[in-house]
Protein backbone atom coordinates (compact mmCIF):
# COMPACT_ATOMS: atom_id res chain seq x y z
CA UNK A 1 0.00 0.00 0.00
CA UNK A 2 1.34 3.35 -0.54
CA UNK A 3 2.35 5.43 2.00
CA UNK A 4 0.51 9.06 2.47
CA UNK A 5 2.19 11.80 1.59
CA UNK A 6 3.56 14.41 4.38
CA UNK A 7 1.28 16.78 5.62
CA UNK A 8 3.36 19.77 5.87
CA UNK A 9 2.34 23.63 8.05
CA UNK A 10 2.73 25.96 5.11
CA UNK A 11 4.13 24.72 1.65
CA UNK A 12 4.39 26.93 -1.20
CA UNK A 13 1.21 27.10 -3.25
CA UNK A 14 2.21 27.25 -7.02
CA UNK A 15 1.32 26.52 -10.64
CA UNK A 16 1.64 27.22 -14.18
CA UNK A 17 0.92 31.04 -13.59
CA UNK A 18 4.13 31.27 -11.46
CA UNK A 19 6.00 28.75 -14.01
CA UNK A 20 4.85 30.85 -17.15
CA UNK A 21 6.14 34.51 -15.52
CA UNK A 22 9.15 32.95 -14.28
CA UNK A 23 9.96 31.87 -17.80
CA UNK A 24 9.22 35.04 -19.00
CA UNK A 25 11.76 36.85 -16.70
CA UNK A 26 14.49 34.17 -17.83
CA UNK A 27 13.88 34.86 -21.75
CA UNK A 28 13.76 38.81 -20.94
CA UNK A 29 17.47 38.28 -20.64
CA UNK A 30 17.12 40.05 -16.84
CA UNK A 31 18.12 37.13 -14.66
CA UNK A 32 20.30 38.88 -12.02
CA UNK A 33 19.15 41.88 -10.19
CA UNK A 34 17.17 43.83 -11.00
CA UNK A 35 14.75 44.18 -13.43
CA UNK A 36 11.12 44.89 -15.12
CA UNK A 37 9.63 42.50 -12.90
CA UNK A 38 11.24 43.86 -9.69
CA UNK A 39 9.85 47.53 -10.73
CA UNK A 40 6.45 46.17 -11.18
CA UNK A 41 6.51 44.01 -7.59
CA UNK A 42 7.37 46.59 -5.95
CA UNK A 43 4.63 48.98 -7.60
CA UNK A 44 2.13 46.20 -6.93
CA UNK A 45 3.27 45.55 -3.10
CA UNK A 46 3.07 49.61 -2.45
CA UNK A 47 -0.50 49.42 -3.70
CA UNK A 48 -1.13 46.67 -1.38
CA UNK A 49 0.13 48.24 1.92
CA UNK A 50 -1.63 51.19 0.85
CA UNK A 51 2.06 53.11 0.64
CA UNK A 52 4.04 55.23 -1.91
CA UNK A 53 7.28 53.27 -2.13
CA UNK A 54 8.28 49.93 -1.66
CA UNK A 55 11.68 48.05 -2.16
CA UNK A 56 11.97 44.25 -2.64
CA UNK A 57 15.24 42.80 -1.32
CA UNK A 58 16.14 39.43 -0.50
CA UNK A 59 14.23 38.37 2.99
CA UNK A 60 12.03 39.63 5.74
CA UNK A 61 15.26 40.18 8.02
CA UNK A 62 17.48 42.17 5.97
CA UNK A 63 13.96 44.29 5.30
CA UNK A 64 14.45 44.91 9.20
CA UNK A 65 18.29 45.07 8.99
CA UNK A 66 18.32 47.99 6.37
CA UNK A 67 15.46 49.53 7.88
CA UNK A 68 17.71 49.46 11.27
CA UNK A 69 20.49 50.89 9.01
CA UNK A 70 18.80 53.52 7.99
CA UNK A 71 18.08 54.88 11.73
CA UNK A 72 21.28 54.19 12.64
CA UNK A 73 20.55 51.69 15.78
CA UNK A 74 23.02 50.84 17.38
CA UNK A 75 24.30 50.16 21.35
CA UNK A 76 22.65 53.32 22.20
CA UNK A 77 19.26 52.73 21.27
CA UNK A 78 16.57 50.16 22.92
CA UNK A 79 14.55 48.32 20.60
CA UNK A 80 10.86 46.74 22.26
CA UNK A 81 9.17 43.94 20.66
CA UNK A 82 6.75 41.70 21.64
CA UNK A 83 7.92 38.61 23.16
CA UNK A 84 6.27 36.48 21.61
CA UNK A 85 7.53 36.57 17.77
CA UNK A 86 9.94 34.97 15.76
CA UNK A 87 13.53 35.58 16.41
CA UNK A 88 14.07 37.21 13.47
CA UNK A 89 12.42 40.71 14.72
CA UNK A 90 14.62 41.26 16.94
CA UNK A 91 17.84 39.76 15.58
CA UNK A 92 19.38 42.66 13.80
CA UNK A 93 18.52 44.48 16.71
CA UNK A 94 20.48 42.11 18.79
CA UNK A 95 23.57 41.97 16.18
CA UNK A 96 23.65 46.01 16.52
CA UNK A 97 24.03 46.23 20.38
CA UNK A 98 21.26 47.88 20.71
CA UNK A 99 19.10 47.03 24.42
CA UNK A 100 16.07 44.81 23.73
CA UNK A 101 12.92 44.65 25.67
CA UNK A 102 10.17 42.52 25.11
CA UNK A 103 6.51 42.81 26.18
CA UNK A 104 3.29 40.38 26.61
CA UNK A 105 0.48 39.94 24.53
CA UNK A 106 -2.97 40.70 24.77
CA UNK A 107 -5.07 37.47 23.96
CA UNK A 108 -5.21 37.69 20.21
CA UNK A 109 -1.24 36.90 20.73
CA UNK A 110 -0.64 40.60 19.41
CA UNK A 111 1.59 43.17 21.33
CA UNK A 112 -0.53 44.48 24.56
CA UNK A 113 -0.59 48.21 24.11
CA UNK A 114 -0.58 48.62 28.18
CA UNK A 115 2.64 46.70 28.73
CA UNK A 116 4.22 48.71 25.55
CA UNK A 117 3.08 51.90 27.05
CA UNK A 118 4.55 50.96 30.59
CA UNK A 119 7.73 49.36 28.50
CA UNK A 120 8.39 52.89 26.59
CA UNK A 121 7.11 54.87 30.15
CA UNK A 122 10.87 54.11 31.20
CA UNK A 123 12.39 54.71 28.25
CA UNK A 124 14.88 57.49 27.38
CA UNK A 125 16.54 57.87 24.87
CA UNK A 126 16.80 56.25 21.49
CA UNK A 127 14.02 54.01 21.25
CA UNK A 128 12.86 51.75 18.52
CA UNK A 129 9.29 49.90 18.91
CA UNK A 130 8.92 46.68 16.55
CA UNK A 131 5.48 45.53 16.28
CA UNK A 132 4.35 42.21 15.19
CA UNK A 133 1.31 41.00 13.11
CA UNK A 134 1.18 37.92 14.43
CA UNK A 135 0.26 34.55 12.26
CA UNK A 136 -0.92 37.06 9.82
CA UNK A 137 -3.70 39.08 12.55
CA UNK A 138 -2.86 42.83 12.30
CA UNK A 139 -2.04 44.65 15.40
CA UNK A 140 -3.71 47.79 16.67
CA UNK A 141 -1.62 49.89 14.61
CA UNK A 142 -3.39 53.08 15.94
CA UNK A 143 -3.21 52.02 19.84
CA UNK A 144 0.30 51.26 19.12
CA UNK A 145 0.99 54.48 17.11
CA UNK A 146 -0.61 56.81 19.59
CA UNK A 147 1.64 54.94 22.66
CA UNK A 148 4.94 55.80 20.70
CA UNK A 149 3.82 59.21 19.67
CA UNK A 150 3.92 60.26 23.29
CA UNK A 151 6.82 58.42 24.24
CA UNK A 152 9.17 59.90 20.83
CA UNK A 153 9.50 56.32 19.69
CA UNK A 154 10.15 55.23 15.94
CA UNK A 155 7.79 52.85 15.52
CA UNK A 156 8.19 49.98 12.42
CA UNK A 157 5.78 47.27 11.47
CA UNK A 158 6.84 43.36 10.86
CA UNK A 159 4.22 42.51 8.76
CA UNK A 160 6.18 39.45 7.64
CA UNK A 161 3.08 36.81 8.71
CA UNK A 162 0.31 39.26 6.88
CA UNK A 163 0.68 40.00 3.52
CA UNK A 164 -2.98 40.44 2.46
CA UNK A 165 -4.13 41.18 6.04
CA UNK A 166 -6.39 44.29 7.09
CA UNK A 167 -7.71 45.51 9.89
CA UNK A 168 -10.98 48.27 10.08
CA UNK A 169 -9.62 49.52 7.25
CA UNK A 170 -5.97 49.39 7.06
CA UNK A 171 -3.97 47.03 4.87
CA UNK A 172 -1.41 45.38 6.55
CA UNK A 173 2.09 46.87 6.23
CA UNK A 174 0.25 50.41 6.41
CA UNK A 175 1.34 51.86 9.99
CA UNK A 176 4.64 53.31 11.17
CA UNK A 177 7.98 54.94 9.64
CA UNK A 178 7.68 51.99 7.71
CA UNK A 179 6.69 48.05 7.73
CA UNK A 180 8.62 45.35 6.31
CA UNK A 181 7.41 41.98 4.72
CA UNK A 182 8.35 38.42 4.22
CA UNK A 183 8.23 36.15 1.38
CA UNK A 184 9.39 33.05 2.15
CA UNK A 185 8.64 29.50 1.20
CA UNK A 186 5.80 29.35 3.96
CA UNK A 187 4.02 32.41 3.45
CA UNK A 188 0.52 33.47 2.29
CA UNK A 189 3.16 34.76 -0.85
CA UNK A 190 6.27 33.36 -2.21
CA UNK A 191 9.27 34.16 -3.58
CA UNK A 192 11.16 31.18 -2.35
CA UNK A 193 12.79 33.87 -0.42
CA UNK A 194 12.46 37.27 0.00
CA UNK A 195 11.21 40.28 1.60
CA UNK A 196 10.25 43.87 1.01
CA UNK A 197 10.41 47.29 2.94
CA UNK A 198 7.09 49.60 2.29
CA UNK A 199 7.14 53.56 3.65
CA UNK A 200 5.84 56.51 2.66
CA UNK A 201 9.27 58.20 3.28
CA UNK A 202 11.19 58.67 -0.08
CA UNK A 203 14.01 59.53 1.78
CA UNK A 204 13.83 56.12 3.71
CA UNK A 205 12.99 54.17 0.62
CA UNK A 206 15.69 56.02 -1.30
CA UNK A 207 18.57 54.76 1.39
CA UNK A 208 16.88 51.15 1.38
CA UNK A 209 17.33 50.89 -1.97
CA UNK A 210 20.72 52.35 -2.21
CA UNK A 211 22.00 49.84 1.02
CA UNK A 212 20.61 47.07 -0.74
CA UNK A 213 22.82 47.15 -3.83
CA UNK A 214 26.50 48.08 -1.95
CA UNK A 215 25.70 51.73 -1.50
CA UNK A 216 27.41 52.48 -4.72
CA UNK A 217 27.34 56.24 -5.93
CA UNK A 218 25.85 57.25 -9.06
CA UNK A 219 29.13 57.36 -11.22
CA UNK A 220 30.56 55.51 -13.93
CA UNK A 221 33.18 53.61 -11.24
CA UNK A 222 32.61 51.86 -8.05
CA UNK A 223 32.52 54.72 -5.55
CA UNK A 224 31.32 54.10 -2.06
CA UNK A 225 30.65 56.38 0.47
CA UNK A 226 29.07 54.24 2.78
CA UNK A 227 29.47 50.56 2.93
CA UNK A 228 25.95 48.65 1.97
CA UNK A 229 24.76 45.31 1.56
CA UNK A 230 23.87 42.57 -1.15
CA UNK A 231 20.38 42.49 -0.16
CA UNK A 232 18.42 43.16 -3.30
CA UNK A 233 15.56 40.71 -4.75
CA UNK A 234 16.14 39.18 -8.13
CA UNK A 235 14.27 39.73 -11.58
CA UNK A 236 13.29 35.91 -11.67
CA UNK A 237 12.04 35.71 -7.57
CA UNK A 238 9.93 39.26 -8.60
CA UNK A 239 8.11 37.82 -11.22
CA UNK A 240 7.27 34.50 -8.81
CA UNK A 241 6.19 36.90 -6.52
CA UNK A 242 3.75 39.03 -8.80
CA UNK A 243 2.20 35.97 -10.08
CA UNK A 244 2.05 34.75 -6.31
CA UNK A 245 0.37 38.27 -6.13
CA UNK A 246 -2.38 37.71 -8.88
CA UNK A 247 -3.48 34.47 -7.19
CA UNK A 248 -3.80 36.23 -3.79
CA UNK A 249 -7.45 37.04 -3.51
CA UNK A 250 -7.64 33.11 -4.16
CA UNK A 251 -5.00 32.23 -1.46
CA UNK A 252 -6.98 34.65 1.14
CA UNK A 253 -10.64 32.47 0.56
CA UNK A 254 -8.66 28.63 0.38
CA UNK A 255 -7.24 29.66 4.01
CA UNK A 256 -10.27 31.31 5.06
CA UNK A 257 -11.85 28.38 4.26
CA UNK A 258 -9.34 25.87 5.91
CA UNK A 259 -9.80 28.12 9.46
CA UNK A 260 -13.33 27.87 9.49
CA UNK A 261 -12.93 23.98 9.15
CA UNK A 262 -10.94 23.97 12.34
CA UNK A 263 -13.15 26.62 14.19
CA UNK A 264 -16.31 24.12 13.12
CA UNK A 265 -14.71 21.11 14.51
CA UNK A 266 -14.14 22.16 18.03
CA UNK A 267 -16.77 22.07 20.20
CA UNK A 268 -17.46 23.17 23.84
CA UNK A 269 -16.78 19.62 25.20
CA UNK A 270 -13.58 19.23 23.28
CA UNK A 271 -11.60 21.19 25.53
CA UNK A 272 -10.45 23.08 22.49
CA UNK A 273 -10.71 26.49 20.85
CA UNK A 274 -8.75 28.59 18.53
CA UNK A 275 -6.68 31.34 19.12
CA UNK A 276 -9.39 34.85 19.60
CA UNK A 277 -10.17 36.07 15.90
CA UNK A 278 -8.93 39.97 14.72
CA UNK A 279 -10.97 41.03 11.67
CA UNK A 280 -9.09 40.82 8.41
CA UNK A 281 -6.40 38.50 9.58
CA UNK A 282 -5.52 36.77 6.18
CA UNK A 283 -5.49 32.85 8.07
CA UNK A 284 -1.66 32.43 7.56
CA UNK A 285 -1.40 30.03 10.35
CA UNK A 286 -4.66 28.32 12.32
CA UNK A 287 -3.74 28.15 16.07
CA UNK A 288 -6.19 26.14 18.05
CA UNK A 289 -5.33 26.34 22.19
CA UNK A 290 -5.54 23.22 24.35
CA UNK A 291 -6.68 22.79 28.03
CA UNK A 292 -2.95 22.45 29.03
CA UNK A 293 0.39 21.66 28.05
CA UNK A 294 -0.05 17.86 28.24
CA UNK A 295 -3.26 17.66 25.96
CA UNK A 296 -1.12 20.14 23.28
CA UNK A 297 1.63 17.67 23.27
CA UNK A 298 -0.25 14.80 23.19
CA UNK A 299 -1.87 16.38 19.80
CA UNK A 300 1.79 17.37 18.81
CA UNK A 301 2.57 13.42 19.06
CA UNK A 302 -0.22 12.31 17.34
CA UNK A 303 -0.22 14.91 14.66
CA UNK A 304 3.78 13.57 14.41
CA UNK A 305 2.78 10.00 14.06
CA UNK A 306 0.51 10.39 11.42
CA UNK A 307 2.81 12.17 9.08
CA UNK A 308 1.67 15.44 9.35
CA UNK A 309 3.38 18.61 10.52
CA UNK A 310 2.08 20.66 13.32
CA UNK A 311 4.35 23.28 15.59
CA UNK A 312 3.78 24.68 19.01
CA UNK A 313 3.38 28.37 18.92
CA UNK A 314 6.80 30.70 18.64
CA UNK A 315 8.23 30.41 22.07
CA UNK A 316 8.63 34.03 23.80
CA UNK A 317 11.54 35.74 23.64
CA UNK A 318 12.09 36.48 27.10
CA UNK A 319 12.39 32.46 27.62
CA UNK A 320 15.20 31.57 24.99
CA UNK A 321 18.37 31.16 26.49
CA UNK A 322 20.19 33.74 24.32
CA UNK A 323 17.96 36.35 26.21
CA UNK A 324 17.57 35.10 29.49
CA UNK A 325 17.53 37.93 31.94
CA UNK A 326 16.33 40.69 29.19
CA UNK A 327 14.29 43.22 30.77
CA UNK A 328 10.29 42.06 29.86
CA UNK A 329 7.12 43.55 30.87
CA UNK A 330 4.09 40.60 32.08
CA UNK A 331 5.03 37.78 29.85
CA UNK A 332 2.00 35.57 31.29
CA UNK A 333 0.12 36.10 28.26
CA UNK A 334 2.57 34.70 25.85
CA UNK A 335 4.04 31.67 28.04
CA UNK A 336 0.79 30.44 27.97
CA UNK A 337 -0.04 30.39 24.53
CA UNK A 338 3.19 28.81 23.97
CA UNK A 339 2.05 26.41 26.71
CA UNK A 340 -1.04 25.34 24.86
CA UNK A 341 -1.37 27.02 20.93
CA UNK A 342 -0.59 24.72 18.59
CA UNK A 343 -0.34 25.75 14.81
CA UNK A 344 -2.18 23.56 12.68
CA UNK A 345 -1.61 22.82 8.65
CA UNK A 346 -3.11 25.76 6.95
CA UNK A 347 -1.28 25.26 3.52
CA UNK A 348 -3.67 26.20 0.16
CA UNK A 349 -3.06 23.40 -1.41
CA UNK A 350 -4.18 21.39 1.50
CA UNK A 351 -7.01 18.63 -0.24
CA UNK A 352 -10.46 17.35 0.39
CA UNK A 353 -8.23 13.88 1.75
CA UNK A 354 -5.47 16.15 3.85
CA UNK A 355 -8.47 17.23 5.55
CA UNK A 356 -9.79 13.91 6.24
CA UNK A 357 -6.39 12.93 7.88
CA UNK A 358 -6.02 16.28 9.86
CA UNK A 359 -9.91 14.81 11.06
CA UNK A 360 -9.07 11.42 12.19
CA UNK A 361 -6.28 12.52 14.19
CA UNK A 362 -7.96 15.43 16.03
CA UNK A 363 -10.64 12.73 16.77
CA UNK A 364 -7.89 11.10 18.74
Amino acid sequence: MKKARRIFLSPPWTGEEERRAVESAFDSGFVAPCGPFVDGFESALAKLAGRRYAVAVSSGTAAIDLVMEHLGVDSSWTVVAPTLTFIATVGPACHRGAKLVFVDSDATGNVDAARLEEALSRRRGRTLVMSVDLYGRCADYGAIASVCRRHGAVFVSDSAEAVGATRAGRPAGSAGLAAIYSFNGNKIVTTSGGGAVVTDSKRLADHVRKLSSQSRENRPWYEHREVGYDYRMSNILAALGLAQLGKLPAILARRREISEFYGGFFGAESGVEMLPPVPGENHWLSVALFRSRRGRDAALSRFAAADVEARPVWKPMHLQPVFRGAETHGGEVAEDLFARGLCLPSGTGMTARDMERIGEVLRG
